[in-house]
């Protein structure tokens, strides 16, 4: 009863931009999207394999730790049909009267060398706060905030897990959080009265801790899971990793009904710092063996990666560039496009779009208002 509908074979394209600016490592060559195009990428791929970038870092284990479908079925929180997001909700919990979770693990998952540290934290929801993939949750840190002389608000975090959590009991959230710190050149050393105060707070938590949370929130970054042949390609920098991991864990890590019925492609580019800085690699690893015909990978390290064809660090948008006549090609049969992170990197994005689109004949403004009557355009910035 829940196998979807065949559709016409469509393309979602994900981007995921968040702290810092990031180069791609040099992929393999274009594809084209649709059922033949995903069939030239599996021989491709089959052919050759999408080389292995050295993880030095930190790997995550426990039930955050790579996992595979294996026997049964996964679908005690599935929807009817499991595709059917109308019963998708919002806000159950709200600053006024939040959730109190628990805290239950909190573990860095970068390596000695990475700027900054970012955590991979599950948080016990006792299931009272179910969420889909592409949601957020909202985090008030405890305090008063000086600058209003009022309790602190409501931070957002994107959900790294999906909604069984890493643990599979549908009770559990995982989230990825880099610790925000501001590096003072008189002081020269972290000026900790300037530090992020949600990101360590959560980075410092212990075992046991009681968090307060909102949410969930958010309906532009769903998955949409009515046509299995869906191509997913998604694009992210450090902890905007977040969503899509969750993608990829459904997919490929669950024995849920989104995974029994797959058949298209997902293609994760993410961009950190360098090979210490990734996030979830061990992870995505094991999915991309598993699923060489399903999944594709490539990573980008802007301070040990190639440089730009202007001969600079390539930034999202240089890489996206890079790509721009599949971008193009696929929102022109209906894919869908989606921003999520920093507004700060919008500027890059637009301007290189419109350079595309000038070179295509295109005038930017009147294409974007297409897409964007279609609902193909998504754009969750902040």
């Amino acid at each position: 009863p829940d196998q979807p509908h065949a559709m016409h074979a469509r393309s979602v394209i994900l981007l995921g931009f968040l702290a810092g600016a990031s180069a791609f490592l040099s992929g393999p060559a274009p594809v084209a999207f649709g059922r033949t195009g995903r069939m030239a990428l599996s021989q491709k791929l089959h052919m050759s394999t999408v080389p292995k970038v050295p993880y030095d870092g930190a790997a995550v284990t426990g039930p955050s730790g790579p996992t595979v479908p294996g026997d049964g079925d996964l679908d005690f929180l599935e929807a009817k049909p499991y595709w059917d997001q109308s019963g998708v909700t919002v806000n159950v919990a709200k600053q006024k009267n939040p959730h109190i979770g628990k805290i239950v693990s909190v573990q860095r998952m970068v390596g000695p060398n990475a700027p900054g540290e970012t955590c991979n934290i599950i948080i016990d929801h006792d299931g009272k706060l179910p969420y889909w993939e592409g949601q957020s949750y909202g985090v008030i840190p405890p305090g008063i905030d000086p600058k209003r002389n009022k309790p602190y608000g409501v931070r957002l975090y994107s959900i790294a897990s999906t909604r069984y959590g890493d643990d599979k009991t549908g009770k559990t959230t995982t989230l990825c959080v880099r610790r925000a710190t501001y590096w003072c050149p008189e002081l020269k050393a972290d000026d900790p009265a300037k530090k992020g105060v949600c990101s360590n707070y959560l980075c410092d938590s212990k075992p046991g801790d009681e968090v307060k949370l909102t949410g969930p929130s958010g309906k532009v970054m769903l998955m949409p899971e009515d046509d299995v042949t869906q191509t997913y390609i998604m694009v992210a920098t450090g902890t905007g990793i977040a969503p899509f991991r969750s993608f990829l864990r459904r997919l490929f890590g669950e024995a849920n009904p989104a995974q029994k019925n797959f058949q298209g492609l997902a293609w994760l580019f993410l961009g950190v710092a360098n090979k210490d800085a990734l996030l979830y690699d061990e992870e995505f690893q094991v999915y991309l063996r598993q699923n060489p015909d399903k999944m594709r990978l490539d990573y980008a390290l802007s301070r040990e990666g190639p440089l730009n064809k202007k001969g600079g660090k390539m930034y999202i948008q240089d890489k996206v560039e890079e790509y721009a006549d599949e971008v193009f090609d696929a929102l022109d049969k209906g894919a869908h496009i989606y921003f999520c992170g920093l507004k700060g990197m919008m500027p890059g994005i637009q301007d290189m779009l419109k350079d595309v689109c000038k070179a295509k004949g295109l005038d930017f403004e009147e294409y974007l208002e297409g897409i964007k009557k279609k609902g193909q355009w998504h754009v969750e910035v902040y």
